[in-house]
């Protein structure tokens, strides 16, 4: 059973970066995407950012330019670097994997960005 730690959240002023991790484990057959959405209160939770097996990637466009994904494929571990935060990208950060045999959700990470 694949599972996923997603870790690196917390609270930081405007204009700050933080950068999320998410680890995978258990047997993964291969790995279609991996992708990080956000939900904030209230809000449906949306796609914020794709890399997909051969390591194209993809944003929404509230974050282009500011957030980059990435990943270790020897950790099966995917990253969200966050810079130029702005209040309005608080939310939990969910990690996301699909691979060819399953699709698993991560347990979300908290994102606070408040002065």
């Amino acid at each position: 059973q694949v599972q996923l730690a997603e870790s690196g959240g917390g609270l930081v002023q405007p204009g700050g970066s933080l950068r999320l991790s998410c680890a995978a484990s258990g047997t993964i057959v291969r790995i279609i995407a991996m992708h990080w959405y956000r939900q904030s209160p209230g809000k449906q939770r949306e796609l914020v950012a794709t890399i997909t097996g051969s390591g194209s990637t993809n944003y929404a466009d509230s974050v282009k330019g500011r957030f980059t994904i990435s990943r270790d494929n020897t950790k099966n571990a995917v990253y969200l670097q966050m810079n130029s935060l702005k209040p309005e990208d608080t939310a939990v950060y969910y990690c996301r994997l699909i691979s060819v045999a399953t699709g698993v959700w991560g347990q979300g990470t908290q994102v606070t960005v408040s002065s």
